[in-house]
C-alpha cells in the first residue's frame, strides 16, 4: 500500500504545518497490525464528528468535539510516529471509503469537515504554509486598494459582529470560490470578486481540499477494483471490507454488569430495556413462535449477551418453536445452533452478539423479521412500533426526521432518551450497550429486574 509522508516545505520553525495534505503517495512499509489499528483509531474520531454533525452542534461545540476526539484516538506512544499515524489511518480508509459512492460521499463529507476544524486551530502563519502548498492562485491585496476598500470591509466585519483589527490581510478571490461566505454575507463582493479576510481563509482551502480527496476517492476506487481488491484478497481486502461496518466499542460477548436474565423476567425486560430491533423479534417470536435464521442469530446472540444463560436458552426457543414444528424437529434442526452460537458446537468459538452496523448493513427478505428498524421498516410502521414504545408525539417526528435522513443510530439514540427520560450522550452502537444503558438508568431509579 502507499502512504505519504508530510510534503510540506516550512519557511521557519514557528510555520511548520501539523496538518498533512496527503496529497500524494510515495510508498512507505506499514505493518499489518498498525494498517488496521490506525484506521480503526481514526474511524473512531470521523464517527465521532458525524454524529455530532447529526446531533445539530453548534461551531464552537464542534470545535471542542474534534479537538477531544482527535487528542483521544490519534496519540502514539512514539510522539515522532503521531503523524505518520494521521497518514497512514488516511490513506488506509480512503481505501474503505473509495468502494461506493455512498461510502465515498460520507468519507469525503466528516474528513473535510475534521480537516476544516484542524485548520482552524493554526496559527496564521501555519495557515499561510498550507495555503502555499495548495498553490492557491492568490496574492494579499495591496495597500492602495485595501485603503479604498476599507470601509465597506468594515461594515461586513460589524454586521457578523466582528471588528477590523489594524493589521488586517484580505485575499481577492472570484466569488463562486467561497460559495458559504457568500450565502452568509460574511464577505464583500465587488465586480466578481470576494474579499475574503484572514480568518476566513479557512473555506479558501477547504474547497481545494475537497477537490482534491473527491478526485483521489474515483481514482483509489479504480485502482481498488481493477488491481488491489484481487491482488490483496487474502491479505488486506477482507480488512479493508470489514472496516466499513466495523464495530468499536465493547465487547458484548459474554454479559458483564447484569450477569443473568430469568426467563420468568424475559419479557417484562424486553418490554423496558430491549432496543426496538431486538424488541420486534421478540415479539414476532412470541406471536408467531418461529424466525428465520436471520433472525434466530441476531436475537439469539443478543440474549446471550444480555446473560441468557446455555440452558434457559435452549428451554426458551424450545417452548416457542415446539408450538409450530414440534418438540422432535426442534431438537434435530434447531437446537444445535443454540449450542453453536454459545460456542459449545462446531469450532467452539465465542460469536460476539451483532453490532447496530452490522443488524443496518444486513438484508431483510420477505417474512424476515432481522435488521435495523429504523432503517428496514416503513415510515408507517415504525410510527406505529414507537408509539408502541410510548415515544411522546414531539419525539416521535424527531426520531422519523432522524430515520429518513438515514441517521439510524441517531434515531435510536433519540428513542432511548424519549423511553429512558435520560441523556445518551455517547449515542447508541450497540443493542447490547442499549441494554446495558437501559438497566443502569432503571437500576438507578430502582426498578431493574435483571
Amino acid at each position: 500500500m502507499e502512504i505519504v509522508r508530510s510534503q510540506s516545505k516550512p519557511s521557519g520553525p514557528a510555520a511548520v504545518p501539523t496538518i498533512p495534505l496527503y496529497r500524494s503517495a510515495p510508498e512507505l512499509e506499514v505493518r499489518l497490525e498498525d494498517f488496521e489499528l490506525f484506521a480503526i483509531d481514526r474511524l473512531r474520531v470521523l464517527k465521532g464528528i458525524s454524529d455530532g454533525l447529526s446531533r445539530g452542534k453548534k461551531p464552537d461545540e464542534m470545535e471542542k468535539l474534534v479537538s477531544e476526539l482527535w487528542r483521544a484516538n490519534m496519540k502514539h506512544s512514539i510522539s515522532s510516529e503521531v503523524t505518520n499515524k494521521d497518514i497512514i489511518s488516511h490513506f488506509v480508509l480512503r481505501l474503505v471509503y473509495c468502494r461506493t459512492e455512498e461510502l465515498r460521499k460520507w468519507f469525503l463529507s466528516i474528513e473535510t469537515t475534521l480537516f476544516r476544524y484542524r485548520f482552524q486551530r493554526e496559527t496564521s502563519d501555519v495557515q499561510r504554509e498550507l495555503m502555499a502548498e495548495f498553490e492557491l492562485p492568490y496574492k494579499a491585496v495591496g495597500n492602495v486598494e485595501y485603503e479604498g476598500l476599507k470601509d465597506k470591509l468594515s461594515q461586513v466585519a460589524r454586521s457578523i459582529g466582528q471588528s477590523l483589527p489594524s493589521n488586517a490581510v484580505f485575499y481577492k478571490v472570484p466569488f463562486e470560490e467561497v460559495p458559504d461566505l457568500v450565502a452568509t454575507r460574511k464577505v464583500y463582493i465587488q465586480k466578481g470578486h470576494a474579499y475574503v479576510a484572514m480568518n476566513q481563509v479557512v473555506s479558501l482551502v477547504v474547497t481545494q481540499f475537497r477537490s482534491h480527496l473527491s478526485k483521489a476517492l474515483v481514482l483509489t476506487n479504480r485502482k481498488w477494483t481493477s488491481m488491489i481488491r484481487e491482488k490483496e484478497s487474502d491479505r488486506l481486502t477482507p480488512i479493508v471490507e470489514a472496516l466499513a461496518t466495523s464495530y468499536l466499542g465493547p465487547d458484548y460477548s459474554q454479559p458483564k454488569e447484569f450477569t443473568e436474565i430469568s426467563l420468568k423476567d424475559i419479557d417484562q425486560v424486553a418490554k423496558s430495556s430491549f432496543p426496538l430491533c431486538m424488541r420486534h423479534l421478540f415479539e414476532k417470536l412470541r406471536e408467531d413462535h418461529h424466525l428465520k435464521h436471520g433472525g434466530r442469530m441476531q436475537l439469539g446472540l443478543f440474549l446471550k449477551g444480555v446473560g441468557l444463560t446455555l440452558d434457559d436458552a435452549l428451554v426458551f426457543w424450545k417452548s416457542e418453536f415446539s408450538r409450530k414444528v414440534g418438540t422432535e424437529r426442534f431438537d434435530k434442526e434447531y437446537a444445535y445452533g443454540i449450542r453453536h452460537n454459545y460456542g459449545k458446537e462446531g469450532k467452539r468459538v465465542d460469536y460476539t452478539p451483532y453490532s447496530c452496523q452490522k443488524i443496518i448493513s444486513s438484508t431483510p427478505g420477505v417474512g424476515d423479521h432481522h435488521g435495523c428498524p429504523y432503517r428496514h421498516f416503513s415510515e408507517e410502521n415504525l410510527r406505529a412500533a414507537l408509539g408502541k414504545m410510548g415515544v411522546s408525539s414531539r419525539a416521535l417526528e424527531d426520531v422519523i426526521d432522524k430515520a429518513r435522513n438515514r441517521h439510524y443510530q441517531l434515531a435510536c439514540t433519540l428513542t432511548f432518551e424519549a423511553v429512558h427520560n435520560s441523556s445518551c450522550d455517547a449515542g447508541v452502537n450497540h443493542p447490547n450497550q442499549y441494554f446495558s444503558d437501559s438497566q443502569s438508568i432503571l437500576k438507578s431509579k430502582g426498578n431493574s429486574v435483571a
